[in-house]
């Protein structure tokens, strides 16, 4: 993957510089950023090539609320490197979800596993998708929570695949997922491999569109990405779900509940739940087309 660092200089008060940095991070965050470091100066984004939208990213940044605050940036192209090569190379320690599920690497096995835990093994390479984001957290834990027993389920942004083959280690009968990522893509198919359910787990690569060539609908459709693709993308989720079938999606913050809500219910989508973890926010919906 290439990625672009866009060098953040926030010049105003200092005693509210962490919290300014916090919500650019934030602001970026739901234009498609991945990840930022505190500098100095304020704070450096990384995006991949792309999903860099610099309209959307001065539209976010040109109201700053922070009274007397200015946020300038500079765009240069990142330097390729592996940017999990460290992580990849000591992993992970296992994550552990409600006690009813154990996320871990093939390095760090679990030293305990009760009855009726689900142990689920994820070789992250380039892929975004452990279970060390609340995001995906909340999302297995509602998986842990649904009567998935012959279900079929669409991921939309699969990543490592950990959501599909928590949804078949839960009793689902099949899962397809797609990442615009080719890494993501071969990352899940690989994990659906170590994990004994290849045969029931499909990974294509491609953005929403590819879904035109997926003939099938699902019962569940889970989406954990930003807020910006998921308001351009949900039509496409809910042209793939069945009749009552359940909407998924996490990836943003409570700020956003309301613009994804009302794009939700004009596609008669119907509220069903929401969590939060921190800052990040889960919604649950269920389709009614009558």
């Amino acid at each position: 993957m290439k990625y672009y660092e866009v060098r953040f200089r926030i010049e105003g008060d200092e005693s509210v510089m962490q919290d300014a940095r916090d919500l650019l991070a934030a602001l970026a965050g739901e234009t498609g950023f991945e990840t930022f470091e505190d500098t100095a100066e304020g704070l450096n984004g990384y995006v991949q090539t792309e999903m860099f939208d610099e309209g959307a990213l001065k539209e976010a940044i040109a109201d700053f609320p922070f009274e007397d605050t200015k946020v300038t940036y500079d765009v240069t192209e990142a330097e390729y490197r592996d940017w999990n090569e460290q992580w990849e190379q000591e992993g992970f320690e296992p994550i552990v979800v409600d006690q009813r599920c154990i996320i871990h690497d093939g390095r760090h096995l679990p030293t305990t596993c009760a009855d009726g835990t689900i142990e689920v093994e994820i070789d992250a390479k380039l892929a975004f998708g452990t279970g060390t984001h609340e995001t995906t957290r909340m999302i297995v834990r509602q998986l842990l929570d649904t009567d998935l027993s012959g279900k079929s389920l669409l991921d939309c942004g699969c990543g490592t695949g950990i959501l599909g083959i928590v949804a078949l280690r839960c009793g689902a009968s099949k899962v397809v997922g797609y990442d615009i990522d080719e890494w993501s893509a071969d990352n899940a198919r690989h994990n659906a491999v170590i994990n004994r359910v290849d045969d029931r787990y499909t990974s294509l690569l491609g953005d929403a569109s590819v879904l035109q060539g997926v003939d099938e609908l699902f019962d569940v459709v889970v989406a954990n990405i930003n807020r910006n693709i998921l308001l351009n993308d949900m039509e496409a989720f809910v042209v793939k779900m069945k009749e009552e079938a359940t909407l998924v999606l996490s990836g943003f913050y409570e700020t956003d509940v309301k613009i994804l809500t009302d794009k939700a219910i004009s596609l008669g989508l119907k509220p069903f739940a929401q969590q939060s973890d921190g800052d990040w926010t889960m919604l649950v919906f269920t389709l009614r087309r009558q």
